[in-house]
């Protein structure tokens, strides 16, 4: 499965970009998941509902069903986090999996980068980032630079850097100083 990440700070605007990516890359004809890695405190389920009160009382897994979507719960209780590559392995096949979070991982990634929340830049250290998404050129950058505003070059850089369109096909990104 082809797998592609967006990594940044809290507030740089990667799940604005990760919708207008799936929207993007499906207008393209290809199909597209998307893995979120969530803070240890977020929950799906609802104090109240039948699931929650199957998960309190100690079912190990909840799959909740209706005729427009399902969603499998599963309690980790004392199990460690799974893994990214465990968690892809429960995905459907699909073109394109896009994976916001897990910036540490070593999947092909692009960084996104807002000067104004004045955090570092993580491209220096994670040779995984392959390209830096930002809203004002960055000096010294040593790897493709994208305007972040522009969703349709990030989309064909993306595909073409896992190989679902040719290089001919995607905007050639400029480096900028």
């Amino acid at each position: 499965m082809r797998v592609f990440g967006l990594a940044g700070w809290n507030g740089s605007g990667k799940t604005t970009l990760m919708t207008g990516l799936i929207a993007a890359i499906n207008r393209r004809g290809f199909s597209v998941s998307t893995l979120k890695h969530a803070h240890h405190s977020f929950d799906i389920d609802q104090k109240g509902k039948d699931s929650h009160a199957h998960r309190i009382a100690g079912a190990a897994e909840v799959l909740v069903a209706s005729d427009r979507r399902w969603a499998l719960m599963r309690e980790l209780r004392d199990e460690a986090e799974p893994t990214l590559d465990a968690l892809l392995a429960r995905l459907s096949p699909v073109d394109l999996v896009l994976v916001e979070g897990w910036k540490f991982h070593s999947h092909a990634k692009l960084e996104i980068h807002r000067a104004s929340l004045g955090k570092p830049m993580l491209w220096p250290d994670d040779p995984a980032i392959v390209a830096v998404a930002a809203d004002a050129p960055i000096s010294g950058l040593d790897r493709p630079f994208l305007a972040l505003e522009n969703t349709e070059s990030i989309a064909d850089f993306i595909l073409n850097h896992v190989g679902l369109i040719p290089a001919e096909s995607a905007e050639t990104p400029k480096l900028e100083a």
